[in-house]
């Protein structure tokens, strides 16, 4: 739940991201391009970073999308649209856990 400056709260959509579905979000980036809110980013995975040394972008699993910015969604359903792996669900504030 967020609280605007001044405005009652309000609750956020649910953003899930199938991790086996998506696993080279690096090279793809579809959702990030289509979304005009920019609610998604791409970070390097836990685990999997080291120290000084560049991860591989071609590699499963070793970056990962995230929704970074869920306040801002609209729910437009144009990341869902353009994913050619199916791996993102949106779930109106109403439905969400």
């Amino acid at each position: 739940m967020v609280i605007p400056p001044g405005g009652v709260p309000r609750k956020l959509p649910s953003i899930i991201i199938d991790r086996e579905k998506c696993t080279v979000p690096f090279l793809c980036k579809k959702c990030l391009r289509a979304c005009p809110e920019a609610v998604l980013r791409v970070r390097g995975a836990a685990g999997k970073q080291e120290r000084l040394k560049e991860m591989d972008p071609r590699i499963d699993g070793n970056y990962v999308v995230e929704a970074y910015y869920r306040n801002k969604c609209t729910l437009c359903n144009k990341c869902v649209e353009v994913c050619p792996a199916d791996a993102i669900t949106l779930i109106p504030p109403s439905t969400a856990l």
